[in-house]
């Protein structure tokens, strides 16, 4: 399953699933080990157009400041 990852410090994820023929994008928010790990689901879309729209929502970020995670 491809996945992004914001360049500024990783906490935000992206990743995409083919769910029933098609794409769904899950935006997740990742808590680091400090503070107990684990994640948290921000939002779930069906298109680019609607991810840009959630991660103005919720990040400050855009999909520009994703990178592909290692």
């Amino acid at each position: 399953m491809p996945e992004w990852s914001c360049a500024c410090c990783g906490r935000y994820r992206v990743s995409v699933e083919l769910v029933r023929g098609r794409y769904r994008y899950r935006l997740v928010h990742r808590y680091p080990r400090q503070f107990g790990g684990g994640k948290n689901v921000l939002g779930e879309v069906g298109s680019v157009t609607e991810l840009e729209e959630l991660l103005r929502r919720r990040t400050s970020l855009t999909l520009a400041d994703l990178r592909e995670a290692a």
